[in-house]
């Protein structure tokens, strides 16, 4: 009873937490995806690589035809030969001056999203990451605590077995944390995902259009430096700082822990369906004897008293005794697997008690330790970002 409290209790909690696992774990990038998708779409159609190529061919096209010009300058050409390829210099000039302003305006609408909506929308997404793993924080911390404070809880000397029941909450605990593990491992991979691509993309971003035309085109100025620049290169770097992999690890250490507990269970829960089995085979047994002896005894008596209806010629063994020790050999084995199966019972409560006790409370530390880890770094991500007078309490 003890055990399937405890383990009741915990399952609780592994339940808890893993609902809350399945909502952060959907992919980040799921956030802020609206702005992502408009200034996304008018930034591939800029920077793709056939409107760079074409751009590329059209300045080796005008490079080509100015030092014909210069070339036909030189050796005197015919004046009606030269004013064909200064034509073709002057349209090339004007297509790639309109291309690019073309392009700086396509440019400007990219950056004007990236400044006003897609950095808001990540500064509103560091302020909710760095509530949120606030609140995991004092979750886990309390966890720590009532786990802590139950640790003393003692084994009532009494030996109880391990039901269908409580094997089935143990087996799917196991499940639950192996879950858990998974979710978690997703929620940090998609949160690195999401901040690599975003600082893939805005170190595109960043990069000038130049011009090697004499005529430099009249582009609007850029910012070299733009707020979203220091938030992702600071996100990123924070990101890779952070003890995943302890928390990772405590997370798939108690999985194995919790798994080792199911396969003593199982041994203990297989040797009480063989007790169970050698009950209904002594059961058996004994009815069969009650009526064949009550046969026997109704042959015997309009036999003879001495008379033995089932003796071989042979010999003159008794069949009642014969039976009667079939029954106490079935019966002997069945006290030594009780024997067996009691004791075993009270081990399995005995290692999967201290188990527990060991395991809990260092699972939910290192969680709420990890948790308090990324508060603090969202939190200063935030305060960076928006200024002290917003800083996230907590």
């Amino acid at each position: 009873m003890a055990t399937t409290r405890y383990s009741g209790l915990v399952t609780g909690f592994m339940v808890n937490q893993l609902n809350t696992w399945r909502l952060l774990c959907l992919p980040v990038s799921q956030q802020g995806s609206g702005t992502i998708e408009r200034w996304l779409k008018p930034s591939m159609a800029t920077y793709g690589p056939k409107i760079f190529k074409a751009g590329e061919l059209m300045k080796i096209d005008y490079q080509k035809k100015v030092a014909l010009l210069h070339k036909q300058k030189k050796h005197g050409v015919k004046l009606e030969t030269l004013e064909k390829t200064k034509a073709a210099v002057s349209h090339l000039h004007t297509r790639y001056i309109v291309d690019m302003q073309s392009m700086d305006s396509t440019v400007s609408e990219i950056n004007r999203l990236r400044d006003n909506q897609l950095f808001p929308k990540l500064v509103d997404l560091v302020d909710g990451m760095a509530k949120m793993w606030n609140a995991m924080h004092r979750h886990h911390k309390s966890q720590y605590v009532i786990i802590t404070a139950i640790r003393s809880f003692e084994v009532p000397p009494v030996p109880r077995e391990t039901t269908d029941s409580h094997h089935h909450q143990t087996c799917e605990l196991r499940d639950i944390v192996r879950e858990w593990h998974m979710q978690f491992e997703k929620l940090m991979d998609n949160q690195k995902s999401y901040i690599r691509a975003l600082n893939a993309w805005l170190k595109l971003n960043l990069i000038p259009i130049e011009s090697n035309l004499k005529e430099k085109v009249s582009s609007p100025p850029r910012q070299v430096d733009p707020p979203i620049k220091h938030l992702l290169y600071a996100w990123h770097d924070q990101l890779e700082r952070l003890p995943i992999e302890l928390a990772k690890t405590a997370i798939k250490s108690f999985a194995e822990v919790i798994n080792n507990i199911v396969n003593l269970q199982d041994e203990e829960v297989n040797l009480r369906r063989r007790c169970e089995e050698t009950r209904r085979d002594l059961f058996r047994k004994k009815q069969q004897f009650e009526e064949w002896h009550q046969k026997y005894m109704e042959r015997r008596a309009a036999l003879g008293e001495d008379a033995n209806p089932e003796a071989p010629e042979a010999q003159n063994l008794d069949p009642v005794e014969e039976r009667r020790h079939a029954i106490e050999e079935v019966e002997i084995r069945l006290r030594e697997e009780e024997g067996h199966h009691l004791r075993l019972a009270k081990q399995v409560r005995e290692k999967s008690l201290a188990n527990l006790r060991t395991h809990l409370p260092e699972l939910f530390r290192n969680m709420a330790d990890f948790a308090f880890f990324c508060h603090d770094m969202y939190n200063n991500l935030r305060k960076n970002a928006a200024g002290p007078k917003d800083e996230v309490q907590g």
